[in-house]
């Protein structure tokens, strides 16, 4: 295993995951405010799961998002 192309490579992956999921829960949350979902006051159960196959890997995270 080449540990640099292996290392940039999963650097690669987490950047792209960390800004789409970024963008997304902040897409979803301004829709629930503007459509008086949500207050804009609360905190959010959030929950990621990455699984990785070939190596039978399920990792589960799990936080609140606080919006105020």
């Amino acid at each position: 295993m080449n540990e640099d192309v292996f290392n940039a490579s999963l650097r690669k992956f987490l950047k792209k995951v960390g800004i789409t999921s970024q963008r997304e829960i902040e897409k979803a949350v301004r829709d629930a405010v503007e459509a008086g979902k949500l207050k804009g006051n609360e905190k959010l159960p959030a929950k990621m799961v990455l699984t990785i196959g070939g190596v039978s890997l399920s990792h589960e995270i799990t936080d609140e998002i606080e919006l105020g």
